[in-house]
């Protein structure tokens, strides 16, 4: 190869590396809700809907692994009305379906997240957000016993 087309060359390789570096952090950024069922019991005595009054302990992360909030380790899960939007939207949608004692893990992207805007300082604008959840209840109604340790997550 002469050195005139060498120099031709080289800049675009350049060019195609640099690209494929800056968007390799943003491979594991998602642009649809991703639902992965992680475990199921081996019978769904009661399942999510929407206006249910559901408990959920999740472990929150960052595509980076960062951990931004868990509701394990506080040994508390959090308890809302499913689909009434008082979580975000990734969540109204995940969880429907889901029985008491499931572990789905959620890819949220931005959009059913908190958008372009994040929520400062923990979460930055246009994060994908990856949640380990299991359903505690339903309406009150717990598992009826089913091994639940959050180490299958």
């Amino acid at each position: 190869m002469s050195i005139s087309c060498t120099l031709k060359v080289v800049p675009i390789v350049l060019l195609l590396v640099l690209f494929a570096l800056a968007n390799a952090k943003k491979s594991a950024d998602v642009t649809e809700l991703q639902i992965g069922v992680k475990y199921k019991p081996p019978s769904c005595e009661f399942q999510a809907h929407k206006g249910d009054r559901v408990k959920v302990h999740y472990r929150g992360k960052l595509t980076d692994g960062k951990v931004f909030d868990s509701s394990f380790e506080r040994g508390d899960p959090i308890e809302f009305e499913l689909g009434s939007g008082q979580v975000i939207k990734g969540w109204d949608q995940g969880l429907l379906g889901m029985c008491v004692g499931e572990k789905r893990k959620l890819k949220i992207p931005a959009k059913l997240g908190y958008g372009e805007q994040g929520s400062p300082p923990t979460i930055p604008g246009g994060a994908t957000l990856i949640f380990d959840t299991e359903l505690v209840s339903v309406n009150g109604k717990p598992s009826s016993g089913e091994d639940t340790s959050e180490d299958e997550l």
